[in-house]
């Protein structure tokens, strides 16, 4: 598959509205995925109008909002967050993550495990090399943050744990 291909093969996806696709031919394997930006919500509260009387009637589509009706976004609540304090374990190269050392194998680590500094807690396949990624923190994995055999990025948080004090 050559460059040209490809192009045609991601404008045809465009067109088509497809968020992913994967195709394997020979030794070739492609993957594409597309996707949007998470749309963050403000919370939204609504000023009571002052009186009923300035509301204007149900059919009355030519009447103009009443001037004391207003609404107000807040910013959301601030909760203590459970994220705060923890270190999150990032992929050093691009590659395919897998959470055990085989196929069926348990896994390195799971959620509520304590690991210590330069322990292995994965393996990052990349170009068939299989890299094993050490914890940079001792403490306990509190999340996973991707699924088994999922493509990764640079840079990209893989485990949150909470370091051991």
């Amino acid at each position: 598959m050559n460059l040209k291909e490809i192009r045609e093969l991601i404008e045809f996806l465009k067109e088509q509205d497809i968020a992913e696709f994967e195709l394997e031919r020979g030794d070739v394997k492609v993957r594409v995925k597309r996707g949007v930006e998470p749309v963050v919500a403000a919370e939204m509260r609504y000023v009571a109008m002052p009186s009923a009387s300035a509301a204007p009637a149900l059919g009355d589509v030519s009447a103009p909002p009443p001037a004391a009706a207003s609404v107000v976004t807040a910013p959301p609540a601030k909760a203590a967050d459970p994220e705060e304090g923890l270190h999150m374990v990032k992929s050093p190269i691009v590659g395919t993550f897998y959470e055990s050392p085989s196929p069926g194998a348990p896994p390195f680590v799971k959620p509520g495990d304590k690991v210590t500094l330069g322990q292995v807690i994965c393996i990052v396949e990349a170009m068939k090399l299989m890299n094993e990624i050490e914890s940079d923190a001792a403490g306990e994995i509190v999340k996973m943050l991707v699924d088994n055999n999922q493509p990764i990025e640079y840079g990209q948080a893989l485990y949150a744990i909470r370091p051991s004090i």
